[in-house]
């Protein structure tokens, strides 16, 4: 019983710590990433479909993200979603390709991005602590009960806590990883 809470527990952390790094992964940083556009959808014949699945996504050297269409005629579409979009950046369609120039974001905008990967990673801790909560509260309930001695209850506590703290200091470790990426020049 005891094996059984401490693997679900796990599970649940372990898809937090996922949902931060994808959360992450989308967010803007000084250097142009494709998997900005994953959340962009264009219509494609009635069909929302992501960017990437209609285009080859690549980043060029000067700090542009180029999106060839493997369609032509969906150049103007992929260049209204992504004007549609929260991105901030003017598309230049040329014809053939759309190209996205990053510029060079100032120290103001890379602290604010910085105060926003510490919000998320924050909520990350709040919903592995929250996990923590409930399978003591669900431990504690089986103790009552009579299904779990008091020392099980005890040795529960003590290694939810110890996935707790991995856990935690795992979403510590992609923020700095973050931090530095959204810093450097």
């Amino acid at each position: 019983m005891k094996n059984t809470m401490l693997k679900e527990a796990e599970s649940k952390m372990e898809k937090s710590v996922e949902k931060i790094a994808e959360e992450f992964s989308h967010m803007r940083t000084g250097r142009p990433s494709p998997s900005l556009l994953e959340e962009i959808k264009v219509d494609y014949y009635g069909v929302p479909t992501p960017v990437n699945q209609l285009a080859t996504i690549n980043v060029s050297e000067d700090r542009s993200l180029i999106i060839k269409p493997w369609e032509k005629n969906m150049l103007p579409i992929i260049e209204k979603a992504i004007l549609a979009s929260n991105l901030g950046l003017t598309p230049l369609n040329d014809g053939n390709v759309i190209r996205l120039n990053f510029p060079v974001p100032t120290t103001e905008q890379r602290e604010k991005w910085v105060k926003l990967a510490k919000e998320i990673t924050e909520k990350g801790k709040v919903a592995i602590r929250n996990i923590r909560r409930d399978f003591i509260k669900e431990a504690k309930e089986l103790q009552k009960d009579g299904d779990m001695t008091e020392d099980d209850l005890k040795r529960f506590e003590e290694e939810i806590q110890k996935l707790t703290n991995k856990y935690v200091e795992e979403m510590d470790n992609q923020l700095e990883k973050k931090k530095k990426e959204i810093m450097e020049f």
